[in-house]
Formats: structure tokens, sequence, C-alpha cells
């Protein structure tokens, strides 16, 4: 049913293993712990992108938490226009919630391919996982890309003394069945490695959230949802590594220490990069604005008065044209004199009319 996950996961282990057992023995022990590590390293290299539009989605909704808020107070009557609302801010800045969680869900069916994967290396037990087949059965049956040989040499590794498919809990019968192919480990040689492991996987879990915790912005810390979220992962998930620690195979645990030692770098190296790029876009918002505003001493610009002068000007000189015209008018006529006389004579001008002499109206006439 898995298949589809189950191949992928154990092609690129069978890979890493022929790389290093070319170099230190197909039957060696840190080949196949080398072959596991490097198994971690490849997918969270494929998860890379995704991981660095997890970081940027999470700063996104960060910085969008003002604005969500906001929506969450004003329809916190109206569920449905809440959601059509929130739905129309997160196309309008390019948010998708999805990209928070995707590198988790996809590392999820790794984990569970490569947890089915080696713990098919030896199917002896009638317990969980279990087919009861015997010692002989299981040497002789191929395992998804490994083949039979394959499985007889993980079934010969050690690593110091522990083969990685083993674990602290693991049932009597089931160590037996790595004597055909090697010493019988104890659980005193399984502790010795897969203790160290534990220890390492989860202060390494640790240190991974208290990373991620510390970049989150105070009013992202005091939501309550978050409080409690860090408080898991800060705590409870390294807490789980120890108490799930005796269950966990020692190739398990090997996974699970590359996934921190990875986590840890990439977050350092993305972090850094995001907080590079976001100071350079606040220095070139700075310089923007600095290019804008006007220098200190400096006048303000007379621009618009500039561009507003030339149809000043063409209204003075409409203006002008009236007034010398009438002024030419006027001129003419005081140097034109009275029957056609010289011009240095001026034409007086006409008395007013006694009230005698004034025609009546015919207004009065008519009543």
């Amino acid at each position: 049913m898995l298949d589809i996950i189950y191949y992928p996961v154990s092609g690129i282990l069978w890979v890493w293993h022929k790389v290093f057992g070319a170099v230190l023995g197909d039957d060696n022990g840190i080949a196949w712990a080398l072959s596991v590590m490097f198994l971690v390293f490849t997918l969270r290299a494929i998860l890379y992108k995704p991981f660095v539009k997890q970081v940027r989605t999470t700063r996104q909704m960060q910085e969008l938490q003002p604005q969500i808020k906001a929506l969450q107070k004003k329809y916190s009557k109206d569920r449905q226009r809440m959601a059509l609302e929130m739905q129309k801010l997160q196309k309008e800045h390019g948010f998708n919630p999805v990209m928070g969680c995707l590198p988790v869900l996809l590392q999820a069916p790794v984990f569970i391919g490569l947890f089915h994967v080696l713990r098919s290396f030896n199917r002896t037990g009638t317990g969980y996982g279990g087919l009861g087949m015997s010692v002989e059965e299981n040497a002789n049956t191929a395992n998804y890309w490994f083949s039979a040989t394959d499985v007889q040499s993980f079934l010969s590794a050690r690593l110091f003394g522990a083969p990685i498919s083993s674990y602290i809990t693991m049932p009597k019968e089931t160590l037996e069945s790595f004597g055909a192919y090697g010493t019988v480990p104890t659980v005193a040689n399984i502790a010795a490695v897969a203790v160290p492991l534990m220890i390492i996987a989860s202060v390494a879990t640790h240190f991974n959230s208290r990373a991620s915790v510390a970049r989150q912005s105070a009013a992202a810390a005091a939501n309550p949802q978050s409080a409690i979220m860090n408080k898991l992962a800060l705590w409870v998930f390294p807490l789980g590594v120890l108490v799930g620690g005796p269950f966990l195979m020692i190739a398990i645990l090997l996974y699970w220490v590359s996934n921190n030692i990875w986590t840890y770098a990439q977050q350092h190296l993305v972090f850094r990069k995001i907080d590079a790029e976001e100071d350079a876009k606040k220095q070139a918002a700075l310089e923007r604005r600095a290019d804008n505003a006007p220098k200190p001493g400096a006048r303000p610009s007379l621009d618009k008065k500039k561009k507003a002068a030339p149809s000043s000007q063409v209204v003075d000189a409409e203006s002008t044209d009236a007034e010398t015209s009438e002024t030419g008018e006027s001129s003419a006529d005081e140097r034109t004199g009275s029957g056609g006389g010289s011009t240095g004579q001026q034409r007086p001008k006409p008395k007013p009319r006694p009230a005698a002499n004034r025609p009546k109206s015919n207004k009065r006439k008519r009543r």
C-alpha cells in the first residue's frame, strides 16, 4: 500500500550504501550508519526550498498578525464573512498557510518509510512488524531495493558491537537471529550505542526549538496557542526522544541525530540569508527616502511656480494689449481736434444740459 514511499527511501539508502561500502566494506557498520545519515541529508536537501518557503511564510504570518486580529475583531459574530476576508487578505499578500507545514508533512512519510525498510531487514519476530520468518528465510528474502546479499550484509554489520536495526527493548529471540551472521548482541551493547544517541538527539531537538522560538516576534510569543506550542517544542518533544528511545532502532536514532544536525545548520544559514535580504530592503527604503527628502538648508523647489509662469505671462500680455488698445483709442481721440482741426488742440467736453431743456419722457404722454 505504501510501496510508493518504501521503494524511493530504500533506493536512496541502497545508493549510499554502495558508495560507502565500496570504501569501507559492505559489511561495515560505519558504512551502513553513514548510509542512513546521508539518506537524511539527501531528503533534507530535496526539501530545502520548501523549508525556505516555510520560514518566509512564518515571517509573513507574523507581519499580518495585526490585520488578522483586526478582521477577527470586526467579524467576530460572522464566521463566514471572517473566513472570506481572511482568504482575501491572504490572496492579496500571496500568503499560503500550507507552506508553513509542508516540510513537516513531507518528512513524516520519509520517517515512516525508513522505519519500515530498516525493520524489514529482520523479519524473524512475531511481534509488531514481524513476519515470523525463520533466520534462513529472512536472510534469503530481498528487502525492496536490497537483494538477499544486501540483507545478509546488513545482518552482519555491527556499529560498536550492535546491529543498527536493533533497539534496547528488542525481544530475545529476535536478538538471537543476528547470531547466524555474527555475534549475538546484548542489551548492554545496544544501550552503549543507543543511549548516547538518545541524549544527543534530545539535546539537539531542544536547541533547535530554542533557536526557532528566539526568532519569534513578541506578539507571536504572547499568543496563548504559540506559548503552548513553544513549551511542547522546548521540553516535551526532547523528553519524548529520551522516553521513546529504548523502543527505537539505532538507525532511527541516527536518523534523528542527522536530521537535527542538518536542521541546526540549515536554520542558521537560511535565517542569516533572510535577515540580510530584509536589512538590504530596509536600507534601500531609507536611501530612497533620503533622496526624496530636501537637503538641510535648501530652499523649497520652485518648479511649480516656474511651470505656472508662462500662463500668467500670457494673461498679463493679453491684459496689457487690451489696455494699450484702450489708451491708444483715447489718445487718438484726444489728438483729434473739433471739426478736424489741428492735433495740438483738445476737443472740449460737452456741458450737461439744463433740466428745462431736457426732452420730456414719453411715459408721461402715454399717461
